[in-house]
């Protein structure tokens, strides 16, 4: 049985590599490190496709040291001591350090981590991991400081090109068929920017053709597929990313923006009620008291979404995606709640002022527990200046208008109730 074609067309020199240009172009860190023969450990980060596993095979084959692979999904920590045994006896004084590749370090627990430090600091291996996760979040910090961060990024429009050209140039079976792309704009985005997907897809295109003269074009790539070409993993990287943009989007006034990244959510399968709840928490930390009906708008979607579900639900929700989107913003509450934690944290448990303490027993009325107490409704306009807050904070602020046109009604109000104490200088 023939290879499939991406093990076909897997390169295996630096000159034959397509994309990450950044790492292995000319003068770049790691063809260098590569060049020299003196490569310290690393890490690649980077999603599915991009030419992780093969670029630590062309290392290895480049400083033509001992191999060694594991997989993170199969291994445990008595496999990476065995391996680790193993290169150790088998190497020379004189020689280069073997080389370790673990696919998807990050799905190591701890312990099976731990278990390569020792190996690594010493150079017993030199250590190549690679990951699809931010190694921030699942690499320990120990094994991250002994080793390099190389970030990997999908396949260009021209790189995928150019693999596509040598796929139907080089490949000892499909170069004997009279194969022709007419178009490719399915072809590219079905595969994502990643150059295995890119040739899977080609390969199963071509051979459900069954033709020695085959013409590709998108209807066809779309037929042949009848898939969901959006790459989006609720799980990983991508996850954050998107929902990040989406966020980013609304608080930056954009509702174009808001709208394609909450459709690239849905269309990758996102939970609903995670979308809703983001809105929710926007509507609170950037819209806040510039506009406090985005807030119950927010609340709203996220209610209507839970009762009537999904299709129909994006409806409410987009209603309230471009609302915040194009409402003034203020984070004022929010910076307000972060400087009044600061400060607890900072001055302890400050003891609640007598005049606003409950009084409930006759002990704590004769302690003077509510003495002096200014009862608000008693007085004009429902407000009286009296002191709130403990003694060692006393003169501190938290809150800060930031002068919306809402927001500007209430920071005048303070100004009418306190004087010169709400009075900000800006």
């Amino acid at each position: 049985m023939s290879e499939p074609l991406a093990e076909r067309l897997r390169p295996r020199t630096l000159d034959d590599y397509v994309g990450q240009r950044h790492l292995v172009g000319e003068g770049a860190v790691l063809r260098k490190m590569i060049d020299t023969g003196h490569i310290s450990s690393f890490i690649l980060w980077g999603p599915p496709g991009v030419g992780k596993t093969t670029l630590a095979q062309i290392v290895a084959s480049r400083l033509q040291v001992p191999f060694y692979t594991l997989s993170a999904v199969t291994s445990g920590v008595k496999d990476v001591r065995e391996v680790i045994e193993r290169a150790k006896n088998g190497r020379f004084f004189s020689s280069a350090s073997p080389i370790l590749f673990i696919d998807e370090i990050h799905r190591f627990s701890k312990s099976q981590q731990d278990s390569l430090l020792g190996a690594v600091e010493r150079g017993v291996v030199t250590l190549i991991g690679a990951t699809t996760e931010n190694p921030s979040f699942e690499i320990i910090r120990p094994l991250l400081s002994r080793c390099q961060l190389y970030t990997l990024k999908p396949l260009e429009r021209d790189d995928l090109m150019l693999l596509l050209h040598r796929a139907l140039t080089e490949d000892v079976e499909l170069r004997e068929r009279k194969i022709t792309v007419e178009e490719s704009g399915a072809l590219l985005r079905y595969s994502g920017g990643d150059a295995r997907k890119l040739l899977n897809i080609l390969e199963l295109v071509i051979g459900a053709s069954g033709e020695e003269e085959v013409v590709i074009t998108d209807r066809m790539v779309e037929e042949r597929l009848q898939q969901n070409p959006l790459a989006y993993d609720k799980d990983g990287e991508m996850h954050y990313d998107i929902i990040s943009a989406f966020i980013k989007s609304i608080r930056g006034s954009d509702p174009d923006a808001a709208l394609y990244w909450m459709a690239r959510m849905i269309e990758g399968g996102e939970d609903p009620k995670f979308i809703a709840r983001r809105v929710v928490i926007s509507a609170a930390e950037d819209i806040g008291l510039a506009n406090p009906n985005a807030l119950l708008l927010a609340n709203a979607a996220f209610d209507a979404v839970n009762k009537i579900g999904w299709p129909e639900g994006r409806i409410p929700l987009a209603e309230a995606v471009v609302y915040l989107a194009t409402s003034p913003k203020s984070n004022s509450a929010y910076l307000g709640i972060d400087a009044a934690l600061a400060e607890v944290r900072r001055s302890g448990n400050q003891p609640v002022p007598l005049p606003i303490r409950n009084a409930p027993t006759q002990l704590m009325k004769q302690l003077g527990y509510h003495d002096g107490y200014l009862y608000p409704h008693d007085y004009p306009g429902n407000f009286v200046q009296q002191q709130y807050l403990p003694d060692e904070v006393a003169d501190k602020r938290f809150w800060h208008a930031q002068h919306s046109p809402m927001e500007e009604k209430l920071y005048q109000r303070m100004l009418q109730c306190w004087g010169e104490k709400y009075r900000d200088n800006s």
